[in-house]
């Protein structure tokens, strides 16, 4: 298992903590969107915090999160689920800063903007919350999120690593978060240790595992694990969706391609996956009106 969290409990002092690693699911989506660096770091940021949130869902619920900047990467959609499961893409994935170091990936997503995080619940409805983008780093603005749209007292930090060309070498992060009846002592706590430690991708680099991390946020504090939970890139996409996709544009739509192009490829904005529909496969869409 190379990517995955842990989820840990402290129930005598009221918070949980959840630490990722989620290197390879990163690297897929970057190499799957050709994504050059900034937007390689900013989707693997954004990927991890899906990962984190992902892993407060019950079973069989579902979220997306999407980030609208005012900067070059525009917008940053991922989505994950409570087995783990993640996609995402970056609008503009082939923005380079030339002070990437200096500038980070606030430069690329912006100070201004919305976060909007919709969460299936298995309810009738969608849960729909939006908060204002204050800083353009994604790690701030799900701390805010949870703090401020939930009512939560929660730290979000994410943190990467790159090699000598450059190249995304880790990323992850952690969540600590207070449970009912919300002390936020203990937070801050927690907080303060998170200071004193090197980022989470730099612990994890050096080859630390979550479960090890987890147990240096702890340190004398009493707690047990409760999960680990393997994380991967995997998307819904498939031909029998993209079928449905096209049926969905109605008989004379697809006549007019038939007529204009002889033939499409629906593409996977989430995965790259192409999906190609000749003339006689169109032909045959016909047959469902």
């Amino acid at each position: 298992m190379n990517d995955y969290l842990v989820r840990a409990l402290a129930r005598e002092v009221g918070v949980r903590v959840i630490v990722s690693s989620n290197t390879e699911l990163a690297q897929e989506a970057a190499q799957r969107h050709g994504t050059l660096p900034i937007a390689t770091i900013a989707l693997g940021h954004a990927l991890t915090g899906a990962a984190l949130l992902g892993a407060l869902l019950k079973v069989r619920q579902r979220l997306a999160m999407k980030f609208e900047g005012s900067g070059p990467l525009q917008k940053i959609l991922v989505e994950s689920d409570s087995y783990g499961r993640l996609r995402g893409y970056v609008s503009q994935p082939h923005i380079d800063l030339p002070n990437l170091e200096r500038d980070g990936i606030a430069a690329g997503l912006g100070d201004t903007g919305l976060l909007t995080v919709v969460r299936d619940v298995l309810l009738p409805e969608l849960v729909e919350s939006t908060v204002p983008l204050g800083s353009g780093d994604i790690a701030a603005e799900l701390t805010f999120f949870l703090n401020q749209s939930e009512q939560i007292p929660s730290l979000v930090d994410i943190s990467h690593t790159v090699d000598d060309a450059g190249n995304l070498q880790t990323v992850g992060g952690l969540l600590i978060q207070a449970l009912p009846p919300y002390e936020t002592g203990i937070v801050q706590q927690l907080r303060n240790t998170t200071q004193e430690l090197p980022p989470v991708a730099d612990l994890l680099a050096s080859g630390k595992t979550p479960e090890e991390i987890t147990a240096l946020l702890f340190g004398p504090i009493a707690y047990k694990e409760l999960e680990k939970r393997p994380l991967h890139f995997e998307c819904g996409c498939s031909r029998t969706r993209s079928e449905q996709a096209l049926i969905s544009l109605g008989p004379e739509e697809i006549q007019h391609i038939i007529d204009t192009e002889g033939e499409t490829v629906v593409d996977c904005h989430f995965c790259h996956e192409q999906y190609a529909f000749s003339r006689e496969d169109l032909e045959e869409l016909l047959d469902h009106f």
